[in-house]
């Protein structure tokens, strides 16, 4: 009898061709799920006869309460190398062997950059006043000569600081345990502080880990110490960012203008703020979303299929 596994929130309906799963069809029974279910109980009705189940980065949390009423899972395969979303405790306690995957790796730093040219020169702006009959109805702000300056600089953050050197950026980084060793190899200045590199930056991009230390890490006083001609950047996680202050920061004009692409509730909700701030660029959380990207994480899914299967997990996490 075959395995049952479920791959939940497959947005783009790309799981299946991303990969070739034909190696593991004679004794797993695959179903994808292209919507996103917040409610338990549908959720455990959708996925409580699988063996096997496949989710997306941190799209649908694993808490304890609901790996309690899947007994029959086995197998639980995270996209990426780290989900905080898991109770890796609770898992484990279940017996549910929880395995990760590899990446592409640029598609967020590139996202990213798109963000910060986005921001720069208006481009929805001027994209929709095209469309409506305008024409050129915004100032653009240079990157040239300006300060970009990089929160985190593990891969993505340099990455970020090397995309701001090859604009002509000035660049400087700083995070708790940041060395000016790391900052030396990276060729970046090292910011005395965080406020330092706020009260300096045009240009703020966050590259960061969600941890207790970082969230809240940027709060309400320190988006009055940024420029008001300055522009925040966030592709890592939302609560890094005080939420709420962000958006009376872009009300009030404390800062020029910001980019998210990472939320508290995703999908966003409907009514929410931060859908209708003019000087808010936002995009659905697709730092990762890419050709690469996705073929990388299914192949790995497959794998860690196999695996199991064989008895020999790999990636695993605990």
């Amino acid at each position: 009898m075959k395995l049952r596994c479920a791959i939940l929130d497959d947005y783009q309906q790309v799981a299946l061709t991303a990969a070739d799963w034909s190696q593991i069809l004679d004794k797993v029974e695959v179903k994808s799920i292209d919507r996103h279910i917040d409610q338990p109980d549908e959720l455990v009705e959708q996925i409580a006869d699988c063996e096997i189940v496949v989710i997306m980065r941190e799209r649908t949390p694993f808490r304890a309460s609901l790996l309690a009423r899947l007994p029959r899972l086995k197998l639980l395969i995270t996209t990426g190398m780290r989900n905080a979303s898991i109770d890796m405790a609770a898992a484990a306690s279940q017996g549910v062997t929880v395995c990760g995957t590899q990446g592409a790796g640029n598609a967020t730093a590139e996202l990213t950059w798109a963000l910060v040219l986005g921001l720069a020169r208006g481009i929805v702006q001027e994209h929709n006043a095209i469309r409506s009959g305008q024409w050129q109805s915004t100032i653009g702000a240079d990157l040239y000569g300006k300060t970009l300056g990089v929160l985190g600089l593990g891969k993505l953050g340099s990455k970020i600081a090397k995309f701001g050197h090859a604009f002509g950026m000035d660049v400087m980084a700083w995070s708790q345990n940041l060395t000016q060793e790391r900052a030396d190899e990276i060729g970046v200045r090292l910011a005395a502080s965080k406020e330092e590199l706020l009260e300096s930056s045009d240009f703020v991009s966050i590259h960061l880990v969600l941890s207790d230390r970082t969230r809240g890490l940027i709060n309400p006083a320190d988006l009055k110490r940024m420029r008001p001609s300055a522009y925040l950047i966030n592709t890592s996680r939302a609560p890094i960012v005080d939420q709420a202050a962000l958006a009376e920061a872009l009300q009030n004009g404390w800062i020029a203008g910001a980019a998210v692409d990472v939320f508290e509730v995703e999908p966003l909700p409907q009514d929410d703020i931060y859908r209708t701030l003019p000087n808010l660029l936002t995009t659905p959380h697709i730092g990762y979303v890419s050709k690469a990207n996705y073929e990388a994480f299914y192949t790995d899914v497959v794998k860690d299929i196999e695996a199991y299967l064989s008895g020999s997990p790999v990636r695993t996490l605990s």
